[in-house]
């Protein structure tokens, strides 16, 4: 898989296109704000000539689905993400507020849902999912373990984990996702984050200090 790492909005929220040789493509958490973008994200796909398959959430904080409705708009797929999180969607204006981000559309509604155990799949390659609350109530990670790759969104960082004061977060439950399906993966997998740089599952068993 090749994965393109973009960095959006005030809050500096991590975009991923994944695709593979197929031309075949995902967006993960598009958090595009500004036209520009907007514009950084549709160019990157199309002078790759990919074809997009799937647009997916691994969770529904404003942040990370600021650009569901450029990218419905765009190319006609609507968001997927987990039901347990739909909630967050009539949240996306106030939320903003609270960073002084004005966010002046209705977020775009969620087209599928998807569960643990479910599988994103797109040219030749598949992502597994994982259900890992406590962040959020909906919060899922996409992984893929014959590359030993995971899209951790905002569970999991770099010397940190994810913020559980938000509305249905919950500081024991996100632990306990953490430790029992995540830090059980190989010490080699690349954690892609959904905020700031990736790191890998054995940096995080040995040095995250949450854990």
């Amino acid at each position: 898989m090749i994965i393109k790492q973009f960095t959006f909005n005030p809050l500096q929220e991590n975009t991923y296109v994944v695709h593979d040789e197929t031309l075949e493509a995902i967006v993960i958490d598009a958090g595009c704000f500004t036209a520009q973008e907007k514009k950084q994200l549709q160019d990157y796909i199309e002078d790759n000539n990919l074809k997009l398959k799937r647009v997916i959430n691994t969770h529904l904080h404003f942040d990370h689905q600021f650009g569901n409705k450029f990218l419905y708009e765009t190319y006609g797929l609507a968001p997927e993400a987990h039901p347990a999180d739909e909630f967050l969607l009539e949240q996306v204006k106030a939320g903003g507020m609270v960073y002084g981000v004005v966010f002046p559309e209705d977020a775009q509604p969620i087209g599928k849902h998807f569960q643990e155990g479910d599988s994103i799949t797109f040219g030749n390659s598949t992502l597994e999912i994982l259900h890992v609350p406590g962040h959020s109530p909906g919060h899922v990670v996409f992984h893929n373990a014959e590359q030993k790759i995971l899209f951790a969104g905002d569970v999991l960082f770099n010397g940190s984990i994810g913020r559980t004061d938000l509305e249905r977060g919950n500081h024991a439950t996100l632990i306990k996702g953490i430790q029992e399906k995540l830090l059980i993966l190989p010490e080699e997998t690349v954690v892609y984050c959904g905020h700031g740089p990736t790191t890998t599952i054995g940096n995080e068993k040995r040095y995250n200090p949450f854990l």
